[in-house]
């Protein structure tokens, strides 16, 4: 089953609200001294399972 525009734009925002959220952690843990591009990589990974649950419930 595609999704339907208006679905497709819902994920988009929840993906840009859930990757607004990880990214205050992220700017956090960098700088504390954490590599960025490990932060980078938590916070993609944690948009999408945020989007991904989302979906679910």
């Amino acid at each position: 089953m595609l999704p339907n525009p208006q679905s497709r734009s819902e994920v988009v925002t929840q993906l840009a609200v859930a990757s607004l959220g990880a990214g205050v952690v992220t700017t956090i843990a960098v700088a504390q001294g954490q590599n960025p591009l490990t932060a980078l990589g938590i916070t993609l990974f944690s948009a999408i399972a945020a989007v991904m649950v989302g979906q679910v419930i």
